[in-house]
């Protein structure tokens, strides 16, 4: 069984490797293009699926008219 000197001492390391981790990685800036895509990807679909929502109908209907006029 630990003790709780031990886990404590555990704690503060854990602490002292997330701020160092946290300090390291705020600085980088590679993950942060791959969000903007991110972001950027689900503007477009949201638009588009907004469109074929709201054109749906008509769209089916064209689609209706084409195929029974061939």
């Amino acid at each position: 069984m630990t003790s709780y000197a031990a886990t404590r001492k555990g704690s503060h390391m854990l602490a002292a490797i997330s701020t160092q981790w946290l300090k390291l990685n705020l600085k980088r800036e590679d993950g942060q293009a791959m969000a903007e895509y991110g972001i950027i990807l689900a503007l477009i679909a949201a638009v588009v699926i907004g469109l074929l929502v709201t054109l749906g109908g008509d769209i089916k209907d064209a689609l209706t008219t084409l195929t029974s006029q061939l």
